[in-house]
């Protein structure tokens, strides 16, 4: 590599572009554009158009990286048994 001082601009700007996702108390996920930062008992960060949002601590329940982040599996009823000819109920 000729220029390493490029190799290593490179590397350090494509640490920034992570998605988080946080998961609040009531069940809903915000996606966010950088890692929220917590200023007091506040979360800092930014929406889905770059504007700056603030949250509450209290209201966070974890935050994890976006590529992380798995789909609850939600609830399936069970299926009925299988009757057959010999079992009347």
């Amino acid at each position: 590599m000729k220029n390493p001082s490029l190799f290593l601009l490179v590397i350090s700007l494509s640490g920034c572009a992570h998605q988080y996702t946080m998961k609040l108390t009531n069940g809903v996920r915000i996606t966010s554009s950088g890692k929220p930062k917590l200023r007091g008992s506040y979360y800092y960060y930014n929406g889905p158009r770059g504007e700056q949002q603030v949250i509450p601590q209290s209201r966070v329940l974890e935050i994890e990286p976006s590529s992380m982040a798995q789909e609850e599996n939600k609830f399936k009823p069970a299926e009925p048994k299988k009757k057959h000819w010999y079992w009347p109920f």
